[in-house]
């Protein structure tokens, strides 16, 4: 099949960028994409223009992606997570519960997105791309790493696991049209080695 290979996002990532991170987030990305849509825009094109962003977590510019044999297989969107003092009443409902997590790890190097795509699973890339994520996070001098798993995705959390991410926390998710009906959101966090 080839070698692996990580290397930074580029502008020409945004529609694989946006498929990846539906995939990470269970579908809840393309559900919010819906919601944002005007005048029957598709979600697909809703998460390529957020993926092309300049600025904001989601971005091509904290993206990470692994090739192997030249084909996108995955993606790790990190970033220094920033102090925030946000007024949650602003904050849409459905990702409420993830930005309170978030508040609790600021300057962590945050991995929001890690996912790979199906038929690259069981290759060993996720933990490249968290030993990449670990990387920037050291040479950024955080203060550890932090990263939110789904409570149903058990693949992903023995995978965190195996990394040295600990539980530190949890809130129950909102439902959104196509996941789960009930779950949380996973807190898990590991000093900077």
């Amino acid at each position: 099949m080839g070698q692996s290979e990580i290397r930074a996002g580029r502008r020409d990532d945004a529609a694989q960028l946006a498929v990846l991170v539906d995939i990470a987030s269970q579908g809840m990305a393309s559900a919010m994409w819906r919601e944002m849509s005007e005048s029957g825009t598709p979600p697909a094109q809703i998460g390529r223009e957020r993926a092309l962003r300049e600025v904001g977590g989601f971005s091509y510019r904290h993206a990470h992606i692994v090739e192997l044999g030249g084909e996108i297989a995955g993606c790790a969107v990190s970033y220094r997570m920033e102090p925030s003092n946000s007024d949650l009443a602003d904050v849409p409902p459905r990702v409420r519960e993830l930005v309170e997590l978030e508040q609790q790890v600021p300057d962590h190097w945050y991995v929001n997105v890690l996912a790979i795509y199906p038929e690259y699973r069981g290759k060993g890339l996720g933990s490249l791309l968290l030993d990449h994520a670990d990387s920037l996070g050291r040479d950024a001098i955080s203060s550890g790493m932090a990263i939110i798993v789904a409570s149903g995705n058990q693949r992903a959390r023995k995978l965190y696991d195996r990394h040295g991410y600990r539980f530190l926390d949890q809130r129950s998710a909102t439902p959104y049209p196509g996941g789960p009906p009930e779950q949380s959101w996973v807190l898990m966090t590991k000093p900077i080695e």
